[in-house]
């Protein structure tokens, strides 16, 4: 049996999924449910976690899953407490019988170091984790960078911005890569097909495009987004 405060709660979370496919924020719950502070929240979630009502979603910020609603005449009313709110109880009929998965609004990927000269993307160390907005990521495995440089500074990408690549091993002419040279020096350059060569392009006029042969050069990755604190 569920309390009046955790079949709002359910409630509220089913109706914020099907609206957006993100999980509503814990300030959000709070002021949702009029409790005093978010430490509630987390003793409603986790009491909901242990019935199996919801589920946290590993590495991601935000993300619960409704795994199942309650059936009717589930609430428990405590003698003296106020009957559901109207919020909850139109909730509870309405919910989907199918509930969308919810958006993985944050993930958490690699960060491999800073990009530079002389430094071999496998012998970084897999030393933290990056959070995300998964919307800059889309489909595929990824890993983070730190800029270092200024060699990129004419396509917006900065000295200590983060680069967010994806895994791969091709790119088309055009796509900015990390490309692996003489399996020695990373890079992170414009890919570029010139005759039977690879051409590398910087984005600042102050630097030349490198220019190697194809067994030179290994493509690690392309790159995906781009982060950058202020």
């Amino acid at each position: 049996m569920l309390t009046r405060k955790q079949h709002e709660l359910i409630c509220f979370i089913a109706d914020r999924l099907a609206e957006t496919g993100v999980s509503p924020s814990f300030e959000e719950m709070k002021e949702a449910l009029d409790l005093k502070s978010k430490s509630g929240v987390h003793r409603l979630i986790s009491a909901l976690e242990e019935r199996e009502f919801i589920r946290r979603l590993p590495n991601r910020a935000r993300a619960l899953e409704v795994l199942r609603m309650p059936e009717r005449g589930e609430t428990k009313k405590a003698s003296g407490t106020k009957t559901a709110s109207p919020m909850a109880s139109t909730s509870a009929t309405s919910a989907p019988s199918t509930l969308p998965a919810p958006a993985n609004d944050v993930v958490e990927i690699p960060l491999h170091g800073r990009i530079a000269a002389g430094t071999p993307i496998e012998a970084l160390q897999d030393s933290a984790m990056l959070p995300v907005p998964a919307a800059l990521l889309g489909a595929g495995e990824h890993y983070a960078l730190e800029v270092a440089g200024d060699s990129m500074v004419e396509a917006g990408i900065l000295d200590g911005d983060y680069a967010l690549i994806r895994r791969t091993e091709t790119a088309r002419d055009g796509e900015i890569v990390v490309a692996l040279i003489d399996e020695n020096e990373a890079t992170l350059k414009y890919f570029r097909k010139e005759g039977a060569m690879i051409r590398l392009d910087p984005a600042n006029r102050d630097y030349n495009p490198q220019r190697y042969r194809p067994d030179q050069v290994r493509v690690q990755g392309r790159l995906a987004g781009l982060l950058r604190k202020y």
